[in-house]
């Protein structure tokens, strides 16, 4: 364990996926986003094949026990990323990075739901006062929907970002059921393989040919998505997720510097309101399951016999 590794490697994970989003936004203008999902995931392949082969698990670590588990985690992920990309189009960097925020708060809820997980009334309030910014930067988007003089397709987009997140939820309950039975590498593996091919599924909705510099975005973002993932993996390697997890929110930092010096993007009021709101919810959060995770540890250790 090496807690500073650790951390240094999940800040390196979120200012990759930040400029990731960044170049995807520049280039989303007239690309379609299952355009954008297809660059994105097919263009992070020879990275994660590199980094499984450097890591000798190319061959073990593909192996599956769960074909259907990693198409649904897959097909979830797809269209989480999708929605995600075609919100960017639509509405600023930071709104868009403080709203998919709302994905680990609604992970909380559907693992109750759908993995019989207890959860108690500190975490249901977090997760409500999260919801609760959610709500905040959604309501001038909503609003506008009745106004014929108002921006729809920032409504629109905003529904897209929140949809996303949802996915993005649905996606990680996927992940916590495929972790009990296959290995991190598989599942790194196997979803950019399916999201690569559900990507192709939209040709017909009309893809366009991308100009060299629109290429050389999508190209540029895939890599560095790769590259973003093994980081993040490699994170949780180094050091307990309750120690990087909450520098996830670092990437809103990222994104407002990015939206204001490159997009000319000036947060509202209510964006930084809603984000604090989910940022603190989240970070509750985390403290809380880590101390659960740490009660649940000395309860096994002293019902475990001695001698």
């Amino acid at each position: 364990m090496n807690p500073i590794k650790g951390i240094l490697l999940k800040i390196c994970a979120v200012l990759l996926f930040i400029t990731m989003s960044s170049l995807i936004k520049a280039a989303s203008g007239r690309v379609p986003a299952g355009e954008v999902v297809f660059f994105r995931s097919f263009c992070a392949l020879p990275i994660i094949i590199i980094w499984l082969a450097v890591r000798r698990d190319l061959r073990t670590g593909l192996r599956v026990k769960s074909p259907l588990g990693h198409f649904w985690r897959g097909f979830a992920g797809t269209i989480a990323m999708g929605s995600g990309f075609a919100g960017l189009a639509l509405l600023p960097l930071p709104e868009v990075t403080a709203l998919a925020y709302a994905a680990p708060l609604l992970t909380v809820v559907f693992a109750a739901m759908f993995l019989g997980e207890e959860v108690r009334a500190f975490r249901l309030s977090a997760v409500a006062l999260g919801l609760v910014g959610v709500l905040i930067i959604l309501g001038p988007r909503l609003t506008l929907l009745n106004d014929p003089a108002g921006d729809a397709g920032a409504a629109a987009g905003a529904l897209l970002v929140l949809m996303g997140a949802v996915c993005a939820a649905l996606a990680q309950i996927y992940v916590r059921k495929l972790v009990q039975s296959e290995q991190t590498s598989a599942i790194v593996f196997y979803f950019s393989i399916t999201s690569t091919v559900l990507s192709l599924l939209t040709i017909p909705f009309g893809w366009v040919v991308p100009t060299g510099q629109e290429a050389t975005l999508l190209i540029t973002a895939g890599l560095l998505g790769g590259v973003g993932q093994i980081f993040l993996t490699s994170a949780y390697r180094f050091a307990d997720a309750s120690v990087v997890a909450p520098f996830d929110y670092v990437s809103m930092i990222f994104a407002l510097a990015i939206g204001y010096f490159i997009f000319d993007e000036v947060p509202t009021h209510s964006m930084l309101a809603g984000a604090a709101l989910i940022v603190t919810a989240g970070v509750i959060i985390i403290l809380r399951e880590h101390k659960l995770g740490l009660e649940r540890a000395q309860q096994r250790k002293s019902t475990t016999p001695q001698g």
